[in-house]
């Protein structure tokens, strides 16, 4: 988005009164920092990518990813009963996958500085850090850790930006369904912008960016976008599966 330059860290912040002679006033928390909500069922809209997204692709087929020899290897030896008979079907379900997964998410806050995104196509729930804690190192959704970006407003104007995560210590998983891996080393950036509608619709917007150096030559980028619903119909908790 054009609004990412320029763009400066927001930090939660701490007001001081000197001039009052008070100390500093506690910090404000993630929840009432938020710069918009994303709070609630969301449905995915699968407007991109949908050979990819909604059918399992063919073996091989890796167009759209720049895998390096040693991912194209691993890509062309995807197995998925063997998967199936590791216990490994939630491949194609870790943080670095599941955002572009056909399906819908529920959003809440877990408490005020952590949000928690749970995806009823996997059974898998994302915790977004806004604090200090350390966790889930090794599991399907890694540690994520989460800041709200805030492009400078000028005098009485309100602050607009994004939502950032940044995850890491993701157990090794499948990009897509058909194999097209990305390892324990991958790093995935995600920008989630609520875009309001004129027609009263509001969106989920989620971009994203996996960097690999074990498996990928250059950045995987990608786009989803999901539709706010007004409550939680159509929603379906379902196991993850090697192939849909």
């Amino acid at each position: 988005m054009s609004q990412r330059f320029g763009v400066a860290v927001f930090f939660l912040a701490i007001t001081v009164y000197a001039q009052f002679g008070r100390g500093p006033a506690p910090p404000r928390t993630a929840k009432a920092a938020a710069l918009y909500d994303i709070t609630g069922y969301w449905v995915a809209v699968v407007t991109e990518d949908w050979r990819y997204r909604m059918v399992t692709p063919l073996k091989g087929d890796f167009g759209g990813v720049a895998l390096n020899p040693a991912g194209r290897k691993i890509a062309q030896a995807w197995d998925p009963a063997k998967d199936e008979q590791s216990g490994e079907q939630c491949r194609s379900y870790g943080a670095a996958a599941i955002m572009n997964n056909p399906g819908r998410l529920h959003i809440t806050w877990q408490d005020e500085d952590t949000l928690k995104i749970e995806a009823d196509n996997g059974e898998q729930t994302r915790l977004l850090h806004f604090g200090s804690v350390q966790s889930g190192a090794g599991q399907w959704q890694g540690y994520s850790k989460a800041l709200w970006e805030v492009v400078a407003a000028g005098r009485g104007e309100k602050p607009t930006g994004s939502l950032k995560v940044v995850t890491t210590n993701i157990r090794p998983g499948y990009l897509r369904k058909n194999g097209v891996p990305y390892s324990a080393n991958a790093v995935l950036s995600e920008y989630l912008d609520r875009v309001n509608e004129p027609d009263g619709n509001a969106y989920l917007v989620v971009t994203s960016t996996v960097e690999d150096p074990d498996y990928l030559a250059q950045p995987f980028q990608s786009a989803s976008h999901f539709r706010k619903q007004m409550d939680s119909a159509g929603w379906k908790v379902r196991p993850c599966v090697t192939r849909w």
